[in-house]
């Protein structure tokens, strides 16, 4: 049987981390990511010109053989994930906060999530909390500095120390003991942001969870033993990502070109 090609999209980059998870995970299986750098971030838009973009882009995908769709983005899921699913026959797989397992594992009944306007201020995370965090205090800080580092390849230095120790800090200061990488962009930036954090704060990434909900969801998988390709794709500026490519996916061979919708 044919793998089922999975189709991946995000505003930018930042689901390059999710794919990286997937391809770890099933390596047979062919990838085909669309980064909407065009519209970069979708963190600070409206709901409805998400959805229309994640529509677009889905659309997009299926027609070049996608089987299954993961919204590799936390705004993007909040705000069209229900849409999408009601309306397509292939399986949907979106992306939350791991405010659940940060939430149990919390000592100090404090957690930090770090996240974009869009998913903080969506009813969905409302509902995330007091389903999973009942007796937690939940911290929310927006950081759309962290997305543009990402976007630019700034994943070390003082700059992006700087935009770090400014989030952290007053998160920090409350006694929170967990940290909740709440978009798909910060994963990127997880190990400066262990090393700007004490010993006794952990980091949650939902990234793994995301690729292991995808193997359950695959209606075909490939032979183990063959690696499948990887294209990658974006709205924005192709060199650019070019560029970016070598040190958000070092090691990885994947084909790439730009998308124009």
């Amino acid at each position: 049987m044919t793998p089922t090609r999975i189709g991946i999209l995000d505003s930018g980059v930042g689901g390059l981390s999710v794919l990286r998870e997937i391809r770890n995970l099933l390596p047979s299986s062919p990838l085909h990511y669309v980064g909407d750098s065009a519209w970069c971030p979708y963190g600070n838009k409206d709901p409805q010109t998400i959805r229309e973009r994640v529509v677009e882009i889905t659309d997009y995908l299926l027609s070049h053989g996608a089987g299954i769709i993961v919204i590799a983005c936390n705004s993007a899921t909040i705000h069209a994930v229900g849409h999408l699913r009601a309306t397509y026959p292939v399986p949907i797989v979106g992306m939350e906060p791991g405010v659940k397992p940060a939430a149990e594992k919390s000592r100090a009944g404090i957690v930090g999530v770090l996240a974009t306007e869009a998913s903080i201020a969506g009813e969905k995370f409302h509902q995330l909390v007091s389903r999973h965090a009942q007796g937690v205090r939940v911290i929310t800080r927006p950081c759309p500095r962290f997305v543009e580092l990402v976007e630019s390849g700034v994943l070390s230095g003082s700059e992006a120390e700087a935009a770090i120790d400014e989030i952290l800090t007053p998160i920090l200061e409350t006694g929170a003991d967990a940290i909740v990488l709440g978009c798909t962009h910060y994963p990127f930036l997880r190990s400066i942001i262990e090393a700007r954090l004490p010993d006794s704060v952990f980091v949650i990434d939902t990234g793994v969870a995301v690729a292991r909900r995808v193997e359950s969801q695959l209606p075909a998988r490939g032979n183990g033993e063959n690696v499948a390709s990887i294209q990658i794709e974006t709205t924005g500026d192709l060199d650019h990502l070019k560029k970016l490519l070598p040190t958000l996916l070092p090691h990885v061979e994947c084909e790439t070109s730009h998308c124009a919708i």
